[in-house]
């Protein structure tokens, strides 16, 4: 008469610890490691301008910042960004910007176009977006509408002692149209444009 067949045996409780703990160290080292490492390469050897933060520099190698942030950029001979609650910091954090009815952004308002006239940035009797005077949701939105860019041409062609054509024609050069037409507006990065304006004047 054939034996009958033995049971396996039971596993014991510290099989199934090591076997947890084997299982959750491998879980560890593939997603927290390995995936990580083959992103960040493929990033890398796809677009590594945008993997290592889109950083934008001058022509002697210093690092102007990110196409992706804006700058607190106050001198007369360059393009100024919209106005920020946050000091353009990405580490502040923002709230809900102003509303139209808002006194602090009457206030904010204000001290830009203030600001603005004491370095003459306006033409007579110019007509001045409110792209420019009004923060973005964000406050380091680093875009401005063209016509905000446009109205900054005779300061920036005074400081620079550029002509006011020379000047047009950099800011209509950097004009980027959106990506499908009725799917967001014209815009200028305004770092860039100032990248390249400082390779023009010399001066960064």
């Amino acid at each position: 008469m054939p034996a009958e067949p033995r049971a396996a045996p039971s596993h014991t409780v510290g099989e199934h610890i090591r076997a947890t703990v084997v299982l959750l160290i491998l879980s560890i080292l593939l997603t927290g490691f390995a995936y990580p490492l083959l992103v960040t390469g493929i990033a890398q050897f796809v677009a590594p301008g945008s993997a290592n933060g889109s950083l934008i520099r001058y022509p002697n190698g210093t690092i102007e910042g990110s196409q992706l942030v804006a700058q607190n950029l106050s001198q007369p001979y360059l393009f100024w960004e919209r106005p920020s609650l946050t000091d353009y910091s990405i580490l502040n954090g923002t709230g809900t910007p102003p509303g139209p009815t808002d006194p602090a952004l009457q206030q904010l308002i204000n001290e830009t176009l203030n600001y603005s006239r004491a370095y003459g940035t306006f033409t007579v009797n110019a007509t001045i977006p409110l792209w420019y005077l009004a923060p973005s949701g964000s406050g380091v939105d680093p875009d401005l509408v063209p016509e905000a860019v446009l109205i900054q041409v005779p300061r920036v062609a005074n400081a620079t002692h550029l002509s006011i054509l020379n000047v047009t024609n950099l800011v209509n050069a950097h004009i980027r149209q959106p990506v499908l037409p009725g799917l967001g507006v014209p815009y200028v990065n305004v770092l860039n444009l100032d990248v390249a304006l400082a390779q023009l004047t010399g001066r960064w």
